[in-house]
């Protein structure tokens, strides 16, 4: 059966429902049933999403959405297809630029504005060490001392877990349930839920992921798009299926160099720009170009 919404785990569907301008109700929507009460988003301003270093050397970082609410808060929103090694390195690296933006010339007291990075991911971390959290699909990490006491209120990391999101439509209880359910589910649904029919903020969701309403050049890139993360899953899948031949875990399969160099060299075949392989596979250009 043909799909009737976007694929939101695309990096143009993703942008689609939650980065474009007429978009910003949702994405609001969402952060606010994502975040804590205090932590509450009136408003939000979309911005530049291509960060660059303080010199011309320094790596730039290119997010998914980038916004800040009323008080000047900043909010990273990114979608994450596979695991990449060093990921969590990469989020954190990332969080730097909103936070260097904020310096100001001349004297300055240092009082920051809170920084909140948001990761949806499409696959789990593997690497917990022990059973406790292994299925939340929630994780909220800040910097905490050796007491577990938080050190530091204003840089927030939160991680969604995808796959481990299993509740039904008779299940859903809470806001941030029905934005997970959402974007669990876009995909195949091929009406409106009726637990969504009554939703204003929701209904326009599913108008803006309704296939039918693109143009041509809308559609052009979306199935460019929806090809890119196909061929991703692919050669992930394919690598996991080789890997538990021979006996190996599906983190150490993620972790491995060789699959990481199989994803890029599937994206460099199909013309996908070399920003976007780097920032999928964690590769340096040079990697990529010896491919």
């Amino acid at each position: 059966m043909r799909a009737k919404y976007v694929n939101p785990f695309t990096d143009f569907g993703f942008k689609k429902i939650f980065g474009e301008e007429a978009s910003k109700p949702m994405l609001l929507d969402f952060l606010n049933a994502l975040l804590p009460q205090q932590a509450h988003i009136k408003n939000l301003s979309f911005k530049n999403t291509e960060q660059l270093g303080q010199t011309i050397e320094d790596r730039k970082a290119i997010y998914d959405i980038y916004c800040e609410n009323e008080q000047g808060e900043k909010f990273i929103v990114e979608l994450q297809k596979a695991k990449q090694n060093y990921f969590k390195e990469r989020t954190i690296y990332y969080s730097t630029f909103p936070i260097r933006e904020q310096a100001e010339k001349g004297e300055w007291n240092y009082n920051l504005k809170a920084v909140f990075c948001i990761g949806v991911l499409d696959f789990t971390f593997d690497d917990y060490g022990s059973e406790q959290g292994k299925n939340d699909v929630v994780h909220e990490i800040k910097l905490k001392n050796q007491e577990g006491k938080t050190f530091y209120d204003k840089l927030t990391y939160i991680y969604l877990e995808m796959p481990n999101f299993t509740k039904k439509e008779a299940d859903l209880q809470t806001r941030l349930d029905k934005w997970l359910y959402f974007i669990k589910h876009l995909e195949d649904f091929q009406h409106i839920p009726q637990i969504f029919k009554d939703e204003v903020v929701f209904v326009k969701a599913f108008e803006k992921a309704e296939l039918s309403k693109f143009d041509p050049s809308e559609m052009d890139s979306y199935e460019n798009s929806l090809k890119i993360y196909r061929d991703l899953k692919n050669v992930i899948d394919t690598a996991s299926s080789e890997g538990e031949l021979r006996g190996e875990s599906r983190g150490e399969l993620n972790g491995r160099i060789k699959e990481r160099k199989d994803v890029a060299k599937a994206l460099k075949d199909h013309g996908v720009a070399i920003e976007i392989i780097i920032k999928t596979t964690s590769l340096s250009k040079e990697e990529i170009d010896t491919l």
